[in-house]
């Protein structure tokens, strides 16, 4: 029977995850992954994980993820949220601290889902152009405003900013809660964690996919007060407790608590990076300063789609973007020092 169900259908354009090729016979740097293994820790829970225990629901207040990440950084257990991903605890964030009406602020080069996001919640927005030198002025967000949400450091340009800029930030915006995005912290960037005992309106939300190699879970946390975190869980609870199964639970506390093999592996990737800095520059490209997992490189003669293409027929995958002021960048993964010798010799007969 025809009618007119079709018209109370939510329309959304949605955000497009990057590729992830399942052939293992590639050279993958187009997804910022972490070249390396998890913790050796993370292996021994897996294997020895009592299967009958899957019969009974997980933990909904991720009681020992909680206590160790409280542990690994000094705060209390109240002050930590867990979620499916940093993904997941943003669109949570997003939900719970941008319902004033007005517009949130966020930059005009970063993340793609964050508009995404707003156009899902119905949040009004306005991005913020960033500087001629790819970074963020935190003067452009002293205006009115219904919250600010800001990766550092930021996707794709890999440029951090340490304490000084966020503390301006929140100077700025005594009246609003702002955001901290940050997924890759652990690659050279400061975190801005000693500033929730200045400032009760700001969030830190970090990541388990990139420095801790725990992609393929999705273990994502949000760091404030107990007050904005009693607020984030009661919006979670509201649709669903169990975010976090059982095997994710025990194999990220496993992580958090190898701090050595943590250390060492962030410190292989940073080394990597700067060496792989070192040889694009010598090969004529333009190099953003990064403190990310990834550099944002540019060609004076070949365009980002032609070195694209040219690198996947040899099987290596990188990104480009079609973005206006980043589509003449391609977007490369710190790989280990194996993926990376392989990158630049292609790069040189290309």
């Amino acid at each position: 029977m025809a009618g007119n169900w079709r018209e109370k259908i939510r329309k959304i354009d949605p955000y497009i995850p990057g590729e992830q090729s399942k052939d293992a016979d590639i050279v993958k740097l187009n997804a910022n992954e972490n070249p390396y293994p998890p913790s050796p820790k993370v292996q021994e829970v897996l294997q020895k994980f009592p299967i009958d225990a899957l019969r009974r629901y997980p933990d909904a207040n991720s009681g020992n993820l909680r206590r160790a990440l409280a542990e690994h950084f000094a705060v209390k257990e109240n002050q930590v949220f867990m979620g499916n991903g940093s993904d997941d605890v943003l669109a949570l964030c997003f939900q719970t601290f941008f319902c004033s009406g007005q517009p949130i602020l966020f930059p005009d080069v970063t993340y793609s889902f964050y508009p995404v996001w707003c156009d899902l919640f119905r949040i009004p927005f306005i991005k913020i152009p960033l500087t001629d030198t790819y970074c963020i002025d935190p003067d452009d967000y002293r205006r009115p405003n219904g919250g600010v949400v800001l990766p550092n450091p930021n996707a794709p340009t890999g440029i951090g900013e340490g304490l000084d800029f966020v503390k301006c930030l929140l100077e700025n915006n005594p009246d609003s809660i702002v955001i901290i995005d940050e997924a890759y912290i652990d690659f050279g960037g400061t975190s801005c964690l000693p500033l929730l005992q200045q400032y009760e309106n700001l969030v830190v939300v970090q990541t388990m996919s990139k420095s801790r190699s725990l992609a393929g879970l999705r273990v994502g946390y949000a760091i404030a007060s107990s007050e904005l975190i009693a607020a984030l869980e009661a919006v979670k609870n509201s649709y669903n407790s169990y975010t976090m199964d059982m095997l994710t639970l025990e194999a990220a506390t496993a992580s958090v608590q190898d701090d050595a093999y943590f250390r060492r592996t962030c410190q292989k990737v940073i080394d990597t990076r700067e060496r792989a800095k070192e040889e694009f520059q010598s090969l004529g490209f333009t190099v953003l300063p990064s403190q990310a997992n990834f550099l944002l490189v540019s060609h004076p003669t070949n365009s980002p789609q032609f070195l694209f293409e040219q690198l996947r027929k040899k099987k290596i995958f990188a990104r480009s973007f079609s973005q206006p002021r980043v589509r003449h960048c391609l977007r490369v993964t710190v790989g280990t020092d194996l993926e990376m010798q392989k990158l630049f010799a292609a790069l040189r007969v290309i």
